[in-house]
């Protein structure tokens, strides 16, 4: 029976472990890339695990120079110079539908010659968040930047872009799964929403800490801690506990417990608490307020009680840490989100009883408004005109053709459909830029193109029909190529079409009626210096002209009658070898045919004289036979 009962207590237990383990949360998607590196790295203390470099569309590795002992002590870096087209990205797949934290770590390249301090600007899924400014590598926390994104598609776009103050140097690219309500502040947020990292601060402490450092749950984005142990000289005291703190690691944002650990209380010289911050003006901002009663002097609700302003207003009245929170050594978090107009931001906290204030941790978050992209159709067509035209890397095109705004694709007008929320070509503008190869059919497909400029380049191969359903273009300038063959019936029905310039090339043929037509209507169109060109005035007169149906069957009934004459010829031509081919066996075997029939004959006249000499036996007389 006790065995049983053992039995029956252990099954049980492994019951509750598989149980338990079935329902834990997995673990949150992370990929962290070490830019230039050609193998797989870890770093100490933590070991952590960093991808060797890939998805990129460029650059140039290189060593690093680490501008910051926050920065992770990778070895190389990645580097794209203006060479290489203004914007460079990592374009990275397979990256599952969620929230995430991007962070990228920037660096200097490990080589005399180059800038000590490139400026450049960051933009992910085509948003610009972040653009760097004088001085980032003599300040810890402004040699990163951090983003809380959205990515829904399976891919995640991170570009640099040029400023011309240097080259865009990354060490390090880390793409971080986050909880999906993580740091949710209202209605306004949400999947269209990114915040962007303007300043993290553990209070009452001087030392730097990422999540991973206080052993944080993963779910919380490793996020990185700025120390700061006071707000100014005598104003202010830090404080410390190394009791444990409840409700710190809940869900959505799984705040380490440590965070609240270390403070900053006021003091008596002077009452308030202040802390005041630079910011982009004109700019909305989510600010994140910590605390957690860690004061030995404080021992109930009652005891400390202040309000909460920002730039002088009042957004939270009455807070008492210990009554809200529910006890001491207990967490708990303020939201609020301002719009700014100014360049500052400072953030009171304002005694009302007990005389002192305090506070454990502040988050500052800019909220950006995500951009509409590029119809994805309209990204592929550019990508395939690149590729066919071979587009110098000078250009770049890389990244999203339209956004961030500030630094569309060199040559392409945008336009933004507001029915759609998208963005798509209206306009290109290519002209004298080198460009080699053919026009892809693909061309087509951006469908919303009014003007289209490849003048003077070396462009050959025909003019794609497809162009003609093109319906909104308006210009049209192919000049000063190389293109042949016929000009498209199909460019007849652009029926929008005011300037058309194909000149200069080495078209034939007869120009399209549906585009004769038209110049009487006032469009302009030039079709000089096209040798074999006709049918409009300015133009030689065609011959007779053949429908492309009327060449093609033609051009079939000749090949037809041809593949007939070289098999009849081939038939007549084995047949005249077989008979001369008799004849000679013929030559060959008629001497031994006329000694046979001599032969013949002479056994025939034998045999007749015989015939008349012959007796029968009775004549002869009977056989003797001895």
């Amino acid at each position: 029976m006790l065995k049983m009962l053992r039995f029956t207590l252990l099954w049980l237990v492994v019951l509750f472990l598989s149980i338990s383990s079935s329902s834990a949360r997995p673990a949150p998607f992370a990929m962290r890339i070490s830019c230039g590196a050609r193998q797989n790295v870890q770093t100490p203390p933590t070991y952590t695990r960093w991808y060797k470099d890939f998805a990129y569309t460029g650059g140039i590795p290189a060593n690093a120079t680490l501008p910051s002992f926050v920065t992770p002590p990778l070895k190389t870096l990645r580097y794209f110079p203006l060479s290489e087209g203004p914007e460079n990205c990592y374009s990275i797949n397979r990256v599952p539908k969620g929230h995430y934290s991007v962070r990228i770590f920037f660096g200097l390249v490990a080589q005399p010659e180059f800038d000590n301090e490139p400026l450049f600007d960051i933009s992910v899924e085509g948003t610009l968040i972040h653009s760097l400014k004088s001085g980032w590598t003599s300040h810890d926390d402004q040699v990163f930047t951090e983003a809380l994104v959205f990515l829904l598609d399976g891919t995640v776009s991170i570009c640099f872009h040029s400023t011309g103050h240097g080259d865009p140097a990354i060490i390090s690219i880390e793409i971080l799964q986050v909880d999906e309500r993580a740091y949710y502040f209202g209605p306004e947020w949400g999947k269209g929403v990114i915040l962007k990292t303007t300043s993290r601060l553990t209070c009452g402490t001087s030392k730097p800490k990422f999540d991973e450092d206080y052993s944080g749950d993963h779910w919380g984005g490793d996020r990185f801690w700025h120390p700061i142990r006071t707000f100014g000289q005598n104003a202010d005291e830090p404080r410390s506990t190394e009791s444990s703190i409840k409700q710190a690691s809940d869900a959505p944002n799984f705040y380490p417990e440590a965070l609240y650990q270390s403070a900053i209380v006021s003091t008596d010289s002077q009452p308030d608490l202040a802390y005041t911050m630079d910011v982009d003006p004109n700019k909305n901002y989510s600010i994140w307020l910590h605390f957690a009663e860690i004061d030995a002097s404080i021992t109930g609700a009652g005891q400390r009680v202040f309000d909460v302003l920002i730039n002088g207003d009042t957004v939270f009245e009455n807070i008492d840490v210990v009554d809200m929170s529910g006890n001491r050594y207990t967490a708990l978090f303020l939201n609020t989100t301002v719009a700014l107009s100014g360049r500052t931001l400072t953030i009171t906290l304002r005694p009302k009883k007990g005389n002192h204030a305090i506070i454990n941790a502040i988050e500052v978050f800019q909220v950006i408004a995500a951009e509409s992209k590029t119809s994805p159709e309209e990204v592929r067509a550019l990508q395939a005109l690149k590729k066919a035209l071979g587009l110098p890397n000078r250009f770049g095109w890389n990244g999203d053709p339209c956004v961030p705004k500030e630094h569309p694709w060199s040559g392409a007008d945008c336009h933004f459909e507001k029915s759609g929320s998208k963005w798509f070509i209206d306009g290109l503008d290519l002209d004298n830029q080198g460009l080699r190869g053919f026009l892809p059919n693909d061309i087509s497909k951006l469908h919303h193109l009014q003007s289209l400029n490849l003048s003077g380049n070396t462009i050959h191969g025909d003019i794609p029909s497809s162009l003609g359903t093109v319906t909104s273009l308006e210009v049209l300038d192919l000049s000063y190529n190389f293109l042949e063959g016929s000009i498209p019936e199909s460019l007849g029905q652009l029926t929008a079409l005011r300037r058309l310039n194909l000149n200069g090339n080495s078209l034939s043929g007869r120009v399209p009626p549906a585009l004769g037509g038209r110049l009487l209507n006032g469009a302009s169109f030039n079709f000089t210096d096209n040798a074999g060109l006709c049918g409009i005035p300015g133009l030689p007169t065609c011959g007779p002209h053949l429908s492309a149906g009327a060449k093609v069957g033609i051009g079939f009934g000749v090949s037809l009658s041809f593949l007939l004459l070289v098999i009849c010829s081939v038939c007549w031509w084995k047949r005249r070898q077989n008979i001369l081919r008799a004849q000679q066996i013929a030559a060959r075997g008629a001497p031994y045919a006329k000694a046979r029939t001599h032969l013949s004959h002479d056994i025939q006249m034998s045999r007749h004289r015989n015939h008349g000499h012959a007796r029968t036996a009775a004549e002869n007389g009977p056989s003797l036979l001895s």
